[in-house]
């Protein structure tokens, strides 16, 4: 081998170190980068799931919207979308005849006093049974969510006539007694769920330091338990704004009747027309504010009913 050729052949080794081809090193820098996941077909299979569950849910409430913004001609159409579109149906719920602005009102009323008188006695109730010591403390939480358990058809006849003899009918009271007999377990149940989960250490830091028992619930438990009462006003008061059967055998006055009475009272032009149209308007218009507020509040949903799970 000349001299040239060793020559010839150091360049050559001095390329091949230049580029990193060949060598150790550029063979672990190309083992070592990282690698895009590649998706399989569990993964599509749980997105397409997910899909048909989405679908599956908003189809009625879809369909009830398209209905809405049809003209009264046109209610049995089955196409996707309205054509043409028309806004007559929501005119028509709040031309002043089926007095729906008022029933909103009291539904309002209603629900938001519901929500209030459960949340006071939930939050002390829940306090006592997941902080206090004392006899029959699992029998007590167990008969207060059993009171929720007897369907609102089988309380209507004694409460209807209870609430007769009291001179209750067409009043509002008479939809919110009924109404909390089933709130106030819910927001028991949840709230003492969220607050077991909350640690004693912190109660009892904030007495050590010199706060009261009242004080140490007011300023350190009841911060922190915030998300699990948060949740649980939303989930009362959309129970609240629902409720029917009560509300529809309480009431006979228009002027006090809530919202979802006023929509099964709804008539057409004649008495063979049902008015398909404006109850698909009304029922858009009381859905959309419970849907909003929870798009806007699902995280703090999420974290009361998370509340309690393992980690």
């Amino acid at each position: 081998m000349t001299i040239s050729d060793l020559r010839n052949a150091a360049k050559d080794s001095g390329a091949t170190g230049a580029t990193g081809t060949g060598t150790p090193e550029a063979t672990a820098a190309v083992v070592g980068r990282p690698e895009k996941p590649q998706r399989t077909w569990r993964s599509y299979s749980v997105y397409l799931g997910l899909a048909l569950i989405f679908a599956y849910c908003l189809a009625p409430f879809y369909w009830m919207l398209v209905s809405s913004l049809r003209r009264t001609a046109d209610i049995f159409d089955n196409t996707l979308l309205p054509a043409p579109f028309s806004l007559e149906n929501y005119a028509k719920v709040f031309d002043g005849s089926t007095m729906f602005g008022q029933a909103l009102l009291n539904s309002l009323i209603v629900a938001g006093t519901t929500t209030v008188f459960a949340l006071l006695l939930g939050v002390f109730a829940a306090y006592a049974i997941s902080r206090l010591n004392f006899r029959f403390k699992s029998l007590i939480l167990g008969v207060i969510i059993a009171t929720s358990m007897f369907p609102g058809i089988s309380v209507v006849v004694p409460l209807l006539r209870l609430f007769t003899d009291l001179g209750w009918i067409n009043t509002y009271q008479a939809m919110i007694v009924p109404s909390l007999s089933f709130a106030i377990p819910l927001a028991v149940w949840n709230l003492t769920t969220f607050m077991k989960a909350l640690p004693f250490d912190l109660e009892e830091a904030a007495m050590i330091d010199g706060c009261t028992k009242w004080q140490a619930f007011r300023r350190v438990l009841l911060p922190l338990a915030a998300p699990g009462v948060f949740t649980t006003a939303i989930l009362t008061f959309i129970h609240s704004w629902n409720e029917f059967i009560i509300a529809l055998s309480m009431i006979n006055d228009p002027k006090i009747q809530t919202a979802t009475v006023a929509i099964s009272k709804f008539t057409g032009a004649t008495e063979f027309q049902a008015p398909f149209g404006e109850q698909m308007a009304a029922g858009v218009i009381v859905t959309v504010p419970l849907v909003i507020m929870v798009l806007i509040f699902q995280r703090r949903i999420v974290e009361g009913l998370t509340a309690g799970a393992s980690k």
